[in-house]
């Protein structure tokens, strides 16, 4: 009895004491990381395909560095902080057609930029959800309010989808947004219309139009 308690006793102990000596170990970059790494599994485990393959790749600060962005972008969000930015597609939400586009996150909200122009901006206190689907896509749909300021919600395609998501609710602090759907989502077009996306398997990738006017993600 007695004994047995010691060693346990003595067990937690040194425990701690390796948890606290390998916590000291960690460079600060290495932290973030799994700081990272923890709201991802709390958002995708169990939930979206490819999310354990995706446990072995470090996530990157940025894909893009800021030197990178037109200087036109950099003098209309100057004074924000810019913190992430990714190469993404993103579809328009009329015809669906596909654009190149850059996501920039920045301190307090999520750009959308094409080469020279702001075409979106979202501030972070104003995000209405966030949804990814449960296959091994890489679409996420960042939801905005029905006001003047928005056209409709966003829809991209991301390369780095964990990444990028994750990046967007820690820095938006709206982890709890974040849903990982099945089988379709509805999406706001702008001016009170509503489309509909819908996530299928196949033999290979693609986004399409389909006959119903429906945004298909295969």
């Amino acid at each position: 009895g007695f004994l047995t308690q010691t060693s346990e006793m003595l067990r937690k102990i040194c425990m701690r004491n390796l948890v606290r000596k390998y916590c000291r170990g960690l460079t600060a970059e290495r932290k973030v990381q799994l700081q990272q790494k923890v709201v991802t599994s709390a958002v995708f485990s169990g939930k979206k395909e490819g999310y354990l393959e995706s446990l072995s790749q470090p996530f990157l600060e940025t894909r893009l560095k800021e030197n990178d962005l037109n200087p036109k972008v950099l003098q209309l969000i100057r004074g924000e902080n810019i913190k992430y930015v990714a190469p993404v597609i993103k579809y328009d939400r009329n015809g669906f057609k596909a654009r190149e586009r850059l996501l920039v996150l920045t301190q307090s909200s999520a750009y959308v930029v094409e080469m020279a122009k702001i075409k979106q901006k979202i501030e972070y206190s104003t995000l209405k959800g966030i949804s990814t689907s449960n296959l091994s896509d890489g679409i996420v749909v960042i939801h905005v309010p029905e006001d003047n300021k928005q056209k409709g919600d966003v829809i991209l395609q991301c390369e780095h989808i964990f990444e990028t998501v994750t990046k967007l609710c820690i820095l938006a602090n709206k982890q709890s947004l974040v849903k990982v759907v099945k089988g379709s989502l509805r999406f706001r077009v702008g001016s009170g219309k509503e489309g509909t996306m819908v996530f299928t398997v196949g033999p290979e990738p693609q986004v399409f139009k389909d006959k119903t006017g429906q945004l298909t993600v295969v």
